[in-house]
């Protein structure tokens, strides 16, 4: 959901880790140059938790259990794909699981390590403020 006059975008997005490096999902949406993690915007009435295993199934046809979903925190950054824009993150984080192929309108995944400088095509979002916090939550 875009909230034109406060120029917010709302999210809901998922932190994957990878099963064997514990590297985290990043993925690029088709026509774009940054990496986020894989989410999206809310449908009405949808909650946060829904929003973010309904856009996991679609971009990369995986399932998540949602009795697995924990809230990492809600967070604000710079929108990486629309300038002048702030997008809010409801940020979650699921065990680690499988995915392999990209799916609708992501074009390409990455796994990114947690620790070390973050490259440069990577959102705000993640390098500010989900990296920094799955940091601090030692998760």
């Amino acid at each position: 959901m875009i909230d034109h006059e406060l120029k917010r975008i709302r999210v809901s997005a998922v932190v994957i880790r990878h099963p064997r490096t514990g590297h985290v999902l990043a993925v690029r949406k088709r026509g774009t140059s940054m990496f986020m993690q894989p989410g999206g915007k809310p449908d009405p009435g949808e909650s946060a938790v829904d929003t973010a295993i309904r856009e996991v199934r679609e971009e990369l046809r995986v399932e998540l259990d949602p009795a697995r979903m924990r809230l990492l925190g809600v967070f604000e950054a710079p929108a990486a794909n629309e300038d002048g824009y702030v997008v809010r993150g409801t940020v979650f984080t699921h065990p680690p699981v499988e995915v392999t192929t990209p799916a609708a309108e992501i074009e390409e995944i990455r796994w990114v390590a947690t620790e070390g400088p973050p490259s440069a095509d990577l959102a705000p979002l993640m390098t500010t403020r989900i990296l920094p916090a799955l940091r601090a939550a030692g998760i």
